[in-house]
Parts: structure tokens; sequence; C-alpha cells
């Protein structure tokens, strides 16, 4: 785990698995951090791994708005990829990050292969700029209040299934939530209160998996269903048996390999579009 590098770049902090195979691009969650993908990196031997700090978590800089969309976010990681010069890249989003995955597919879709998409974060689907409902607010007001260590001790728990027989993944799990902070998780959570994935992944025209832990609490499998049902086109959906709302923790082998399996889908002819209903 130790072979990842830290860098900085276009006001995005972001860490490095060197490599000279494919190039995947990696999006955390709202309670997560960059290096919440090195279980992830084991399986996936020789590629070259690009996790980013999201806007406004570590060493990255706020974005602009109080209120982003999750295209803000998306034109970031636009902004961020070509300064890095990267082209062509596979692209997989957890939780949060499977909105701005979406929203970037949908408007950059030259700039990536491929979308895989973890543990699906529908959004809340509320106007920006009005009031979070309470599970919205709780978020940001428990981090103010309790601080981070308690929040995340609190918190990280539900992301694991049978968290009491997983206390290693709880450990990793609580590490990264408590490293977030204001204003960059206040941000998140208005992002993630106004989005509206299925309505993105409508706009998606790219080779795309989506897969969820059977045992999700936290994005119920229903909430991955139907993201994936709003795709344009047929793709792939996996439903992870034993398997909580952190798959990059608790099926980083099964992540692997579905990653790995849309090298091989990109590799053949594009599949047909779905016919217009």
């Amino acid at each position: 785990m130790n072979n990842w590098h830290e860098h900085s770049t276009h006001g995005i902090a972001w860490r490095e698995r060197p490599g000279t195979g494919p190039v995947a691009v990696l999006l955390h969650g709202i309670g997560s951090r960059a290096f919440g993908w090195e279980r992830l990196g084991e399986h996936l031997p020789g590629w070259r791994l690009i996790a980013w700090d999201a806007p406004g978590y570590g060493q990255s800089d706020a974005l602009a708005n109080e209120w982003p969309l999750a295209i803000d976010y998306a034109d970031a990681l636009a902004g961020f990829v070509q300064a890095l010069n990267l082209a062509r890249f596979h692209l997989v989003g957890h939780s949060l990050g499977t909105l701005i995955g979406a929203a970037f597919a949908g408007k950059y879709r030259d700039l990536a292969h491929s979308l895989t998409l973890a543990s699906c974060a529908q959004g809340g689907g509320a106007a920006p700029g009005g009031a979070l409902s309470p599970a919205h607010q709780a978020r940001i007001d428990e981090l103010q209040s309790q601080g981070a260590d308690a929040f995340a001790a609190a918190r990280a728990p539900r992301l694991i299934h049978r968290a009491q027989d997983n206390p290693a993944l709880v450990a990793d799990a609580t590490r990264a939530m408590a490293s977030v902070t204001m204003p960059g998780y206040g941000q998140a959570v208005r992002m993630l209160a106004s989005g509206d994935l299925r309505a993105d992944m409508a706009a998606v025209d790219l080779p795309t998996t989506v897969t969820v832990g059977a045992e999700d609490v936290v994005t119920p499998p229903e909430q991955s269903i139907g993201a994936h049902a709003a795709l344009p086109r047929p793709a792939p959906l996996a439903i992870l048996p034993g398997c909580g709302h952190a798959l990059p923790l608790q099926a980083p082998e099964a992540l692997a390999r579905l990653i790995m399996e849309q090298v091989k889908a990109c590799a053949t002819p594009e599949t047909p579009k779905k016919a217009s209903q």
C-alpha cells in the first residue's frame, strides 16, 4: 500500500499508484478520501491509478459555489485530467463519486473510455439554494457539533456489512471519514441533496458497469438498479452478496474484476443503444 505518491495539480490534491497498464481515475464518496482506494489498487496490478481528493477535501481547493451541482465537480474533474494530459481513461466513481462520474461522462464523453459506478447515490433532487432535508442538514450539523472523530465513529460502521466482524475495514472507513472538513463536506452534502443521478445517467453514452452491495444500507440496491435502468444502452449490473456500502474496502477484488472487464468491453465493437420507447 506504500507505493502511492502524493501530488497537487490544478488546485487538486491527488494520489497516484504508478503503472504502465490502463489508466483509471478514481472518485471517492462523500465520507472518504483518495487514500480510500488503496485496497482496490492491490487487485489492479500494473494499472496506473489516479485518485483525487475531491474539491474541498484534504488539500484540494473548495469550489467557488456554496451550493455546487454535480456538473461543477465534473467541470473541476475535466480541468484536472486535462492538466494531467489524460485521455481515454477508465473512470470509477463510488457513492457521491457516481454523481460526479455520470455528470462527467455526459458532458466529457471523449475524455473517458468507460465508466464504473459503485454504490450509486441517487441524490435528493432538491432545488439549489433552498432548505436541506433533515437528513442532509443533520450531516453538516453533526460534523460541526460532534467533531470529525466522533462523527466518523458514529457513521462509519454503517458502511461495512457485519461491521462487528470486520474491525479492520471499519477502522479504514473511520480514518477516511474523520478526515473530512468544512467547507468541502458541506458543499458535497448540498450537491448530494440536489443531485439527480437517473437524469444524468440518461445522457451517458459510454460502456458502463453498475455495481452495489446486496447489504448496502446507505445507498440501498434499488438506487443502483434505478440508475442502471436509466442508461440508454445495455450495461452490466452486479449485485455483490455479503457486501455493504464501502465496496472499495469490502469488495476490492470483485470491483477490480468488474473494472478489468470494462477493458475487454472497450476492445470489442460497441453495443447498440436501446431502442426508443
